[in-house]
Parts: C-alpha cells; structure tokens; sequence
C-alpha cells in the first residue's frame, strides 16, 4: 500500500517520522518540481540505508578521489576490475578487496553521502512524497549501513537551527560568491581550512553557491555555511545571482538580497523576474514566522504571479487571520476573488481596504479596481436578465 502526498499538507520531517515509528520498509521518493529535483530514500525496519538525488550524482569513486581516500591509479584498477568481472560487483568491494580502502572507511563514505542526501530532502518544504513497500536487498549501496531515523531527524532540526542564523546573510543559494575588494588593512594572509579554500577555488564569478556545491559534490548546507565564514571575514561579497540590480534615479544602486532581509530578498527576486526564487524565499518565511503578515502578503503575490490563485488566496486568509486590520491583505483578497470571478467577495474586500487605510498610494488603484469588478457584474447581471 503507498503512503503519498503534498509536502504542504504532510511535511517531510513528519513522513519521516511515520517510516520511523511505523518500522516501514522500503523506497521513499521525493520530488520538487520547484527545483526541477528528485530524492529516493531506503528504509529498511524504520532505519534509513540508502539515499541517492538527482541533483548530485558525484559516483562513490569520484568523491573517494576528490577527498584523497584513493588514488587515481586505485580507482582505475577497479574500475577495470569491474568491467572484467563476470558478475556486477561494486566499486566499494572492489576497493577493499584491493587493500585501496578499508571497509570503515567505506561505511564512512557511504554514511556521510547518504546523511548529505537526506538533509537535502529535509530541507524541502514543497513537493510530493510517495512510499512504496518493498524489499531494499536490491538497493544500488555501495556498503552495508543502517542509520537511526531518530538520529537524523535531531541532526536536520539543528541543521535548521543554524541555518536560520546564516540566512541572515546569505539569504537563498542563488546568490553569487565575488573575490571581495582588498582593503589596505586586511591582513596579507588567509588562514582557511580545506573545505573553505575548496569553495574559494570554485569562485569564477558567475557561479552560484548551489552550482559551486554541485561542482565540489558537497552538500549545499555546508557550502552555505563556508560562504558565510567567507563573507563574514570579508574575503568575499554576494551578488545577487537573478539579475544584476538597476540603479534607481538617483544613480544609487538598490541593496542587495543579501544584505538585507528574507522578505526584501524575495520582493527582489520577484521585482527581478524571478518568482520561483521569490516562492522559495516566501515559504521559508512563512513556515518559520507564520505571525509576519507581510510574509503571506508577498507569498500570495509571488503565487499570483505564478497564476496560482487558489493558493494565494489561501496564503492571504494566513495573513488576514495573522493580521486582520492590514488594508494591503484586503486589497490583494479582492484581486484574488477577481481572479476566480467572484466580484462580490472582490467588492467587499476592497471596500474593506479602503476603510481601513483611505489614504493608501495605491487607494486610486484599488477604487478603480472597485468601480470596474462593479460595472462589470452589473452588465453580467443585466445580461442574465434579458
């Protein structure tokens, strides 16, 4: 029997939970259209054993190579191993057959790929998720593993913790990482650690942070961590990775997503030509500060422009029941109803947002509004009549 659904109404952590406490076996598949991306999770009793996403198929060889576990030559002989044997053995065992690895290192990798996989997965908040039952014997691992459910839900509510501290300056992986300006007092020396110099190396000035995470086969948790270190010590500065901002009429040029705040780097994005960026943006913010009227505000424009109105009319609700006396949540309800032909509900939402807020910048907008949704039912109705 499958167990499936929208992310919206059953988030990820909880489905999860459900394999976990019920002892389920077998494939979770999880998939975002959103980032044109899609995870496949092992389950084996409740236990997480196997991961693999589409967005980084880096083979088990390539990262051993990449984090100087083997050698070049190590993974050539195995390869052709490999190829010659008669049946089809994996890489791993061919590894460690070969003294190249030793099976915990092995168990190592796999552990730390799978762990990478999952986090990603956690992370999402849009999507659907389908669970079928079935044996996992035939599961494409690279070495035997079993990983507590319990233990990986703890390790993303922290990974979320921290998160929420970065974004504070890197405010979605869109961005691009620039080599910062060098100031006369900086110091002449860079005392970085591996992986920071890993990501500093990969920064060409058209990358952004998730392409540089893909390239380096790391996750984008951790390179958004390192991009933080790197931006707080002032050794680089991001751009905004949607379009380069227009200077405004006085010459100034408009702050940068980064440097500002979640909601102002959606508006951005979205004022940019980039609305699923913005939709990402919202939905965190949404989720994590459902009290932020102007969040569901903006998330319902996002959505509007996506021609979602059915669920920008629900964000709005969200917003109204968060803040029922915000004269924009009443006006961007009308436009909603508008949308869907429903002129009463339009009508009385607006009239609603201009008693609210009579001398709002966009009042003129919103009686003009007001007065077309009513000429227009008027002739509907007159044309029922005849």
């Amino acid at each position: 029997m499958a167990i499936e659904g929208p992310l919206r109404e059953l988030g990820i952590h909880d489905v999860f939970q459900l394999l976990d406490l019920s002892r389920k076996t077998g494939a979770l598949t999880v998939t975002s259209v959103l980032r044109d991306n899609q995870g496949t999770v092992y389950f084996d009793h409740g236990a997480v054993v196997f991961a693999a996403i589409r967005s980084n198929p880096h083979p088990l060889g390539e990262l051993l190579l990449r984090g100087g576990k083997i050698t070049e030559a190590d993974l050539a002989r195995a390869r052709d191993a490999q190829r010659t044997a008669k049946s089809r053995r994996k890489l791993g065992e061919l590894l460690v057959e070969s003294g190249s690895l030793t099976s915990k290192e092995l168990e190592r990798q796999v552990r730390f790929q799978v762990e990478e996989v999952v986090f990603e997965l956690m992370s999402w908040r849009e999507g659907f998720f389908s669970f079928e039952e079935q044996e996992v014997s035939d599961a494409p691992a690279e070495a035997n593993i079993r990983i507590s459910t319990e233990s990986l839900l703890m390790e993303a509510a922290r990974r979320i913790d921290e998160w929420s501290r970065i974004e504070g300056k890197v405010a979605h992986l869109g961005v691009i990482p620039v080599l910062a300006p060098v100031a006369d007092d900086h110091p002449g020396f860079l005392d970085l650690r591996p992986r920071e110099w890993e990501v500093l190396a990969e920064i060409d000035g058209s990358r952004d942070l998730r392409a540089i995470a893909t390239l380096l086969a790391q996750s984008e948790f951790d390179v958004a961590r390192v991009a933080y270190g790197l931006l707080s010590t002032g050794i680089v500065e991001l751009r905004n990775g949607v379009h380069p901002p227009e200077a405004t009429a006085d010459g100034a040029t408009p702050a940068s997503p980064t440097t500002v705040m979640p909601l102002e780097a959606a508006a951005v994005a979205l004022h940019s030509g980039e609305p699923q960026v913005a939709l990402a943006i919202c939905e965190r913010i949404t989720f994590e500060t459902p009290e932020l009227a102007e969040g569901h505000l903006l998330h319902a424009r996002v959505l509007n422009r996506l021609g979602r109105q059915d669920e920008a009319a629900r964000a709005i609700a969200r917003g109204i029941e968060a803040d029922p006396l915000n004269s924009d949540l009443h006006a961007e309800s009308g436009y909603c109803a508008a949308w869907t032909g429903d002129y009463l509900d339009a009508l009385a939402s607006w009239e609603r947002s201009l008693r609210l807020n009579p001398g709002s910048p966009d009042a003129q907008r919103i009686r003009a509004a007001r007065d077309a949704a009513s000429r227009l039912r008027c002739l509907l109705q007159e044309h029922i009549d005849v």
